[in-house]
């Protein structure tokens, strides 16, 4: 009997053995590899193909994507018993652990995003009372916020009405960012690494960084700025000039205007899609015409610098522009900067530009 359990525990221990240095040399593996190893599963060529094509060919599967053992024994157990799917999906989890790894090589992008109103946590967006207060969430809410959440607005956030108090179902989200980088960059795009220029003053680069994609939640993918549509907007009946920037049409999916409204007088006038309609932002008036980029910075948001970037410090009405009665200076205004107008203050005739004494 003693020699059974010798030889038992001797098989056991040296199965062991084998599990942890398997597990072991595979995790070594896949890490000192640039995607060979991932790629020897047939499910993943493809997305390790358009990863050697990317702006990130010279970096590894690894440094981006988090594997922990449980995540490689579950890949195991599903080839071993299960049917792999031919399309990988990331699980929301998958893609809220890449976020900091973004932070490795592209430190300033990463602080700017997360000093600005885009890192906002799953707790700030779904149980702000204020907001759900005034409106019932829904499930076009995940459309811009929480866009990679693998659920229902029901399993992410209880009650389901405008009473609340609201709770967060899954508690592990709760300071988790809810437009993660992912939401606007799509990390296996096409492009080259970054580079410094051959100049000091270079427009050999591309206009618009190919990693700028919007995710649709529906179909699960990337689809790149350059794709998408500027919206055609009206000012009552006249038709509003909109920047062709295709970054801007990023902007777009999330500050969207809305569709005609049955009831109100917009359709009843026979107008199209109005300015200013839903979360839509574009600017009209003074700065008709512009990209959002033309003011905001595109991690941050940050527009602090967006008057001085086109204005000198005063402007031709002999004011300073940072301080006229807008909401860049003062958020209460009547005046939004986005569709402020010269007659807004200047109500009884536009004054001539002051020429500046020789």
């Amino acid at each position: 009997m003693n020699r059974f359990l010798r030889v038992f525990s001797l098989i056991v221990a040296c199965m062991a053995v084998i599990v942890a240095g398997g597990i072991f040399g595979a995790d070594r593996y896949y890490t000192s590899q640039t995607g060979q190893g991932c790629a020897s599963c047939h499910e993943m060529t493809a997305y390790v193909s358009a990863m050697h094509g990317s702006a990130h060919r010279n970096v590894g599967c690894m440094d981006c994507h988090e594997a922990s053992l449980a995540t490689k024994l579950r890949h195991i157990r599903v080839h071993l018993f299960g049917i792999p799917s031919e399309t990988i999906r990331l699980r929301d989890v998958d893609v809220l652990e890449m976020v900091p790894n973004c932070q490795k090589c592209h430190q300033h992008e990463y602080a700017s995003w997360h000093a600005g109103p885009h890192s906002a946590s799953y707790k700030m967006i779904f149980t702000n009372s204020a907001q759900n207060s005034h409106q019932q969430l829904m499930e076009d809410c995940l459309r811009c916020h929480g866009m990679h959440f693998d659920g229902s607005v029901r399993e992410l956030v209880q009650p389901q009405n405008t009473r609340g108090p609201w709770r967060l179902v899954r508690q592990d989200l709760a300071d988790m960012p809810a437009i993660p980088c992912q939401a606007c960059h799509s990390v296996h795009s096409e492009g080259a690494p970054a580079a410094r220029p051959a100049a000091r003053i270079s427009v050999a680069d591309d206009p618009i960084h190919r990693s700028l994609a919007y995710f649709d939640r529906r179909e699960r993918m990337h689809f790149a700025a350059s794709t998408l549509i500027i919206p055609v907007l009206y000012d009552g009946t006249r038709l509003v000039k909109v920047s062709p920037d295709p970054r801007a049409a990023i902007c777009y999916q999330c500050h969207a205007p809305r569709f005609l409204e049955v009831g109100s007088s917009v359709p009843t006038h026979g107008w199209e899609m109005q300015i200013g309609s839903g979360d839509d932002r574009t600017p009209i008036g003074v700065h008709e015409g512009l990209s959002c980029i033309s003011c905001h910075a595109g991690h941050g948001e940050n527009a602090r610098a967006s008057c001085k970037t086109c204005h000198p410090q005063m402007s031709n009405c002999g004011l300073d522009v940072e301080k006229m009665d807008t909401t860049y200076a003062n958020a209460s205004s009547s005046h939004n900067i986005h569709w402020v107008r010269c007659t807004d203050c200047h109500q009884h005739g536009i004054p001539k530009a002051k020429v500046p004494e020789k």
